[in-house]
């Protein structure tokens, strides 16, 4: 018994020597013990460094599943020490007992290895994890829940159980529905036990009311006369145009659900659908600002809504001038032909000013006219007495009543108009127009999108062969160089600013080729300032162009110095 005891003492001393010196090891002696316990067992492979020994802890070594390599060699027998023991010349008794110290041992250790292991593992977890913030800011914007996200939700309900019904009711006027919307959140607020400072009092309701009676998040900046085009890449990424600029904003939606909302509320007004089996739609806001918006499944990041903002007031001649977009020769020049009943086509790329551009043009119109504006979505906004707007039409969920373009062009013929004004020729239209021009209806005006004055041509070409109509190409531009008188093409240069950059006459046939005559023309030749913005202007060329003495048929004349090329 006593030498049982006492070679149980040797072994226990043995082990703890074992599990001190290993605080100790050095690379080499770490390496050593390695080889000689995969040795001893085969299957076994070290699980990589130890974690990080927490405060009042006690220092353990790890091995296979966390046990020191002398617990596991008393725990089986078959990769125990090769020193020679004497259990087997023990009592039953003994061997017992040795078992049961051995199993306690084991489990003491292991349970305090994986208590290491776990707080350690716990530790790292917590230093590498992004925060909040970070995570945030990487890729897409997220729907980061605000401080009062859940109060508006909360008074926005209660508003709509006050309200109910006559929020829709067509017999309010628009000021009356917003006193009444406000008063009510001032109510609904009032009674929230929610302490609150004066200025997010004022934002929350502010913001409660664009929900419920605008655009939502998209109000500040539809009110923001600086800003000139609002896109919206899915409910949490919004971005502005100022001044040529893009630039990101912070607003957001609150979900893909509220975007949706936002734009069926926009659609609906104008007896417009948007949804899977139509996800594109072009549509307006009340003061004519352009709308498109294309949802999923076409819109994989989300809804995509895109407005093109107009001014409250119509911008004018004097305003473009005051913008650089024309000169003050090139103003009275094209006010000259427009009252001289000369057919103006205003050529330019996306988002280059042609419909700000055209809107000025029929601005000159005389208000003794009757004019008829054609349009895929209204947004001329003509000052003239007597002007009888046209509105296409897409088909219905079933695939009929579409009213297009080309459609309205040949009804308008129908409606004695004395001038003719659409807003965009992008197919078959086309032809209609043109034969318009060429029917006593002169003075028309019209925009085609081009890269040029020479490009323009090409394109109305085009566009007349879409009609289906196998008519020769002498024949196709015989027409569009007797009925073209004008072209003003308009660009969007580097720094973002608009410019008329031509003013071109369409003079004649030669052979096959139709000719041209630049009248005015844009110089960059000044360059650009310190800030990256153009110091060009438009110049005339010297050049008289051959329509004047149609203008003096129609009682207008024109100053011809307006042709004199100035000095450089």
């Amino acid at each position: 018994m006593s030498e049982f005891s006492e070679r149980l003492a040797e072994l226990m001393n043995g082990t703890s020597e074992t599990t001190a010196t290993s605080a100790f090891a050095t690379p080499e002696t770490d390496a050593a013990a390695t080889m000689a316990a995969e040795h001893r067992e085969p299957g076994a492979r070290r699980a990589g460094p130890s974690p990080a020994r927490l405060p009042g802890t006690p220092p353990t070594t790890t091995h296979g599943a966390g046990t020191t390599p002398s617990m596991s060699a008393a725990a089986d027998p078959a990769t125990a020490s090769p020193e020679p023991t004497h259990a087997a010349t023990t009592p039953e008794g003994s061997q017992n007992s040795t078992q049961n110290s051995t199993q306690n041992s084991t489990q003491n250790s292991t349970q305090n290895s994986a208590q290491d292991t776990s707080q350690a593992s716990r530790l790292t977890a917590h230093a590498i994890a992004p925060s909040g913030a970070a995570a945030s800011d990487s890729g897409k914007r997220g729907p980061n829940k605000g401080r009062f996200d859940d109060l508006k939700e909360n008074v926005h309900e209660e508003l709509l159980v006050q309200l109910g019904p006559k929020l829709y009711d067509a017999n309010l006027s628009p000021a009356e529905l917003e006193s009444m919307v406000r008063q009510a959140l001032t109510d609904v607020m009032a009674a929230s036990n929610r302490p609150l400072t004066g200025n997010d009092r004022q934002r929350i309701t502010q913001e409660i009311a664009d929900d419920i009676l605008g655009y939502g998040p998209l109000e500040p900046y539809l009110r923001d006369d600086s800003v000139s085009e609002v896109m919206v890449n899915g409910p949490f990424d919004i971005w502005l145009e100022r001044k040529g600029r893009l630039v990101r904003v912070d607003g957001k939606f609150n979900d893909e659900a509220h975007l949706r909302r936002t734009i069926d509320k926009i659609v609906s007004r104008i007896g417009r659908r948007i949804d899977e089996s139509s996800p594109m739609v072009d549509a307006r806001l009340p003061d004519g600002s352009r709308v498109n918006a294309v949802v999923p499944p076409l819109a994989i990041d989300g809804s995509s809504l895109t407005i093109r903002k107009f001014s409250r007031d119509p911008l004018t001649a004097e305003h473009l001038i005051d913008f650089g977009t024309l000169s003050r020769k090139t103003a009275d020049f094209l006010e000259a032909c427009v009252r001289g009943r000369l057919n103006v086509v205003v050529s330019g790329g996306t988002g280059a000013g042609k419909t700000t551009t055209l809107n000025v043009l029929s601005s000159f119109i005389p208000d003794d006219e009757r004019i008829v504006t054609i349009e895929d979505a209204a947004e001329l906004q003509l000052k003239q007495d007597h002007v009888v707007r046209l509105e296409s039409r897409p088909s219905n969920i079933e695939g009929k009543g579409e009213v297009s373009i080309r459609d309205l062009v040949r009804n308008s013929l129908r409606m004695r108009p004395d001038r003719i004004v659409v807003g965009e020729v992008r197919d078959a239209s086309a032809l209609d127009m043109l034969q318009a021009m060429n029917t006593g209806h002169d003075g028309s005006i019209c925009t085609v999108h081009s890269n040029g004055p020479r490009d323009t041509l090409a394109r109305l070409e085009t566009l007349v062969l879409m009609a289906g109509m196998d008519l020769p190409m002498r024949a196709i531009r015989e027409q569009v160089a007797s009925a073209v008188d004008v072209i003003v093409h308009q660009a969007r240069l580097k720094d973002g600013t608009r410019r008329i950059t031509h003013v071109t006459e369409v003079e004649r046939m030669e052979g096959d080729v139709i000719t041209l005559q630049d009248i005015f023309l844009f110089d960059n030749g000044a360059g650009f300032d310190h800030d990256g913005r153009s110091m060009g202007t438009l110049k005339a060329t010297g050049l008289r162009p051959k329509f004047l003495e149609k203008m003096g048929f129609a009682n207008v004349e024109v100053d011809p110095r307006i042709f004199v090329p100035e000095s450089s």
